[in-house]
C-alpha cells in the first residue's frame, strides 16, 4: 500500500546528494571548536542572521532552552504565547532547567496584543517574579504555521525595550516565514537578542538547530549547552547536512506550501471538516473536527489504514504539514482518498 506521510516536516529522509555531503564532511573536534564543518556553518548563521556568533546544537528545543537560561536567572519569568512550542512540548524545561516560570498568554493566529503583553510585565515588587524574557514564535506550529507580522515584531520591541527585557525568537520554521513574506532572516532576527533556528523540519536535514546571538551571549550559551550534555565531537558530519538544506532545499519551501493550502481548501469542502483558512499561511494545515462525529485520533487511525499518515492534535483537531518527501502526485492521492473518505 502506498504511504503518505503528512504527520510532520521532521520526518523527511536525507537525500542522496545531503548524504553524500555528509559522508565527504571534514570534520575535527566540535568541543574544542575545531570542527571545520561545524565552524563554517556557523559562519553561515552569522550572516543569515546578523549576528555575532552562533552555536550549532542538536534539536530545537535544546537552542531554545540555552537561550533561555543565558537570558534569565532562577525566579525570573518569561512571557510567551499560549500554544508555544515552550510551553507545550519542551518537557516543562524552563522550569526543569533555568528554574523560571513561563507567563502564558492567549494570542491570535499565534500573535501576542501588545497591551495584554504590557499588562502581564512583572512590576518591580517584591512578592512577584520578575519578566525577564519575551518570546515570541514563527511561524507558529499550533496555530497551524501562521507568520508573525514583521509589525507586531517591531511594537514588541519597543516595549521590551521599555522596560529593559530580553527578546527570543524560536524560529524553527523561519524559512519558511521569509520565503513567504519576503522578508529576511537577517531582518526578522535584528529586533531580538536570541535566535534559534531548525534544519531538521522544512529544510530536510537529519538532526540539527542552532541558537545566535551576540559573542558575549552565544559564550554563554557554550556553558549550557555542555551543562545539558549537549557537546558533540565530529558534528560536522550532522552540519554539513545542515549547509546542504540551506543551499538547497530553501526556496523549493514555496512548493510545500502551495501544496498545504491546496490541501486546506480540499478539507474545507468535505462535511465534517472545517479548516481556517486565514490561517494557513505556509506548510501546516489544522483541522477542526468538532462537528464530526468521529474523534480526531479515530479519523487519523482510519486514515492510516488507507495509507494517508495525520497527526492528531487534540480530540478535535489533526494537523497536516507538507515537505519535501512530498510531491504534486502523492497530493492528489491524497486528495482523493480524503474525497472518498
Amino acid at each position: 500500500m502506498r504511504i503518505i506521510d503528512l504527520r510532520s516536516d521532521t520526518i523527511t529522509k536525507p537525500s542522496p546528494e545531503m548524504r553524500e555531503r555528509m559522508a565527504q564532511a571534514e570534520v575535527g573536534d566540535d568541543v574544542f571548536g575545531e570542527d571545520p564543518t561545524v565552524n563554517s556553518l556557523q559562519e553561515k548563521v552569522k550572516e543569515l542572521t546578523g549576528k555575532e556568533a552562533a552555536l550549532f546544537v542538536s534539536s530545537g528545543t535544546q537552542a531554545n532552552q540555552i537561550c533561555i537560561n543565558a537570558h534569565t536567572r532562577p525566579g525570573e519569568e518569561v512571557i510567551c504565547e499560549y500554544r508555544s512550542h515552550i510551553f507545550n512540548y519542551e518537557a516543562g524545561s524552563p522550569a526543569l532547567l533555568s528554574g523560571v516560570q513561563l507567563h502564558p498568554i492567549l494570542g491570535n493566529y499565534g500573535v501576542l496584543d501588545y497591551e495584554n503583553v504590557k499588562e502581564a510585565i512583572r512590576p518591580l515588587d517584591h512578592h512577584f517574579a520578575q519578566t525577564r524574557l519575551i518570546s515570541l514564535e514563527n511561524t507558529h506550529n499550533r496555530w497551524g504555521g501562521t507568520i508573525y507580522p514583521i509589525k507586531k515584531i517591531k511594537e514588541m520591541r519597543r516595549l521590551a525595550d521599555e522596560h529593559n527585557l530580553k527578546m527570543h525568537l524560536d524560529g524553527a520554521r523561519l524559512w519558511n516565514a521569509s520565503v513567504v513574506s519576503g522578508i529576511s532572516i537577517k531582518e526578522y532576527a535584528g529586533y531580538f537578542d536570541s535566535v534559534s533556528l531548525c534544519f531538521s523540519k522544512g529544510l530536510g536535514a537529519p538532526i540539527g538547530s542552532i541558537a545566535a546571538g551576540s559573542a558575549e551571549f552565544i559564550d554563554s550559551t557554550h556553558y549550557y549547552r555542555k551543562a545539558y550534555g549537549g557537546g558533540m565531537r565530529q558534528a560536522g558530519i550532522l552540519a554539513a547536512a545542515a549547509l546542504y538544506a540551506i543551499e538547497n532545499n530553501l526556496e523549493r519551501l514555496k512548493d510545500d506550501h502551495r501544496r498545504a493550502r491546496l490541501l486546506a481548501e480540499v478539507f474545507n469542502t468535505i462535511s465534517g471538516f472545517v479548516v481556517d483558512l486565514q490561517g494557513v499561511q505556509t506548510n501546516i494545515v489544522i483541522i477542526d473536527t468538532s462537528l464530526n462525529k468521529k474523534p480526531a485520533p479515530q479519523i487519523a487511525a482510519e486514515l492510516a489504514e488507507k495509507g494517508i499518515k495525520v497527526q492528531a492534535f487534540s480530540s478535535t483537531r489533526l494537523r497536516v504539514v507538507t515537505h519535501l518527501d512530498i510531491n504534486d502526485q502523492d497530493i492528489d492521492h491524497t486528495i482523493e482518498i480524503i474525497k472518498k473518505f
